[in-house]
């Protein structure tokens, strides 16, 4: 099964690892990655830019309203995100426990990725999809 671990935090939870060295940073990341691979339920990681950069399309109204800057009112920004294949939810949260970095004002929510298997395969969309997975090698 395909668990998606997604890394939030507070504006303090950030401002906690402000002053952190980048280079300890990375080294224990390194290591908790290495360790994923090793494991074999690494599947991809991502992490994503400063809120600042943000562009918001907003489609409670027509034409849809697209803004600038971060969200409007934010309690915690999705940051990255791990893309575990792992035998359950259960392991899915021993390896979010185990993520380095985190403190006070960090969250990961945990999330099942739904497999192409589980919707109806006479599907003609389904069908398509399904084809352009195998052709790019996700299947």
């Amino acid at each position: 099964m395909k668990y998606m671990l997604i890394m939030r935090a507070t504006d303090e939870g950030w401002a906690s690892v402000a002053d952190v060295d980048m280079d300890e940073m990375l080294e224990s990341m390194g290591r908790f990655h290495e360790e994923m691979e090793r494991a074999g339920v690494l599947l991809a990681m991502e992490g994503l830019d400063d809120p600042a950069d943000t562009v918001v399309v907003d489609h409670g109204s027509e034409p849809p309203v697209v803004t600038d800057g971060p969200y409007g009112e934010t309690h915690e920004l999705f940051g990255g995100f791990y893309l575990l294949n792992v035998a359950s939810k259960e392991e899915a949260v021993e390896w979010a426990k185990r993520a380095p970095g985190t403190r006070a004002g960090f969250k990961t929510e945990i999330r099942r990725v739904s497999s192409i298997d589980e919707f109806p395969q006479d599907n003609p969309w389904i069908q398509k999809e399904r084809a352009w997975r195998e052709a790019t090698g996700q299947l």
